[in-house]
């Protein structure tokens, strides 16, 4: 029993991480209609930055109130780089697939280049509480709070994204674009702010993803961020794309198989996901809560 707790709790805590890496990728999809190959750049920045920050600045640290002043940083620096993204590079190509794809593409190998250009090619040790560290018996089983933190975190993330988009105006306003854009446009609304402002979420959640990766992981590596965007893609085609919630289902569906089948039959678990993303494309292909034109709640 204390295995299966173990595996489930565990399980979850790596579906939220996949959560937080692919709700991004949701959202910008389902409003803007862009497969943003350059999210995992988002996350490693948020990473870095939260390790950059830890060392280097007044009041940041590996403990207490100084990590969650690092990880805000690194927080803040996925927005902010997602907003530029979208501003600079993302906006002119709204409605050109491939021209979006081969930028992003680009993007995200330059983004890993450089980050190995400053920093080195090599792991770095991140920054990790030491209450990050510990583990929490939970029905006879020592849980990783690590895992809990992942969960949790995704959980309240969810809960977010959920309200903001059910139950505020910016929320209307991109649920509106994504049923009909050009009736939105039509009644003066300006579409392209929202579409920044989705792409600036998306980022802040790939940030956090990044500052979480690094404390379950204990190190941080430019080519983090791409390695789990796999992964992210994965979920959100299983969930359906444009579908928060489906996300979630497909996350924790993803999780938990790839746990279980790596505990009993190691290594076979990414084949297996793999295997659930085909299986889930034959028999439905607009996933597990895709609809006609998208609804990201």
């Amino acid at each position: 029993m204390s295995t299966l707790i173990l595996l489930s709790l565990t399980g979850l805590g790596l579906a939220g991480l996949y959560f937080l890496v692919a709700s991004g990728l949701s959202l910008v999809f389902g409003l803007a209609d862009v497969l943003n190959f350059a999210h995992g750049l988002f996350l490693s920045v948020g990473a870095y930055a939260t390790w950059w920050a830890a060392g280097n600045v007044p009041g940041a640290g590996a403990s207490g109130l100084g990590f969650v002043f690092a990880a805000a940083i690194g927080v803040l620096a996925g927005a902010v780089v997602a907003t530029l993204v979208e501003l600079v590079l993302i906006r002119p190509l709204y409605r050109r697939t491939i021209q979006q794809v081969l930028v992003t593409v680009g993007l995200s190998l330059a983004g890993v280049a450089l980050l190995q250009a400053v920093w080195g090619a090599d792991a770095r040790t991140f920054p990790r509480p030491a209450w990050a560290s510990a583990v929490t018996r939970i029905g006879g089983a020592l849980v990783p709070n690590s895992a809990l933190l992942l969960g949790i975190s995704a959980a309240v993330v969810l809960a977010g994204l959920l309200a903001v988009l059910r139950f505020t105006r910016v929320g209307l306003v991109i649920r509106a674009g994504v049923e009909d854009r050009a009736m939105v446009t039509a009644l003066g609304i300006d579409v392209r702010k929202a579409f920044t402002l989705v792409f600036a979420i998306g980022g802040a959640a790939a940030g956090l993803a990044g500052v979480l990766a690094g404390v379950s992981f204990g190190t941080v590596s430019p080519g983090q961020g791409t390695s789990l965007l796999i992964f992210g893609f994965i979920v959100v085609v299983i969930g359906g794309l444009g579908s928060v919630t489906g996300t979630a289902w497909a996350a924790v569906a993803v999780g938990l198989l790839q746990q279980f089948v790596n505990y009993y039959v190691p290594g076979l678990g990414d084949v297996c996901v793999v295997g659930l993303l085909a299986a889930v494309l034959l028999v439905r292909p607009q996933g597990l809560a895709g609809v006609a034109g998208g609804a990201l709640a």
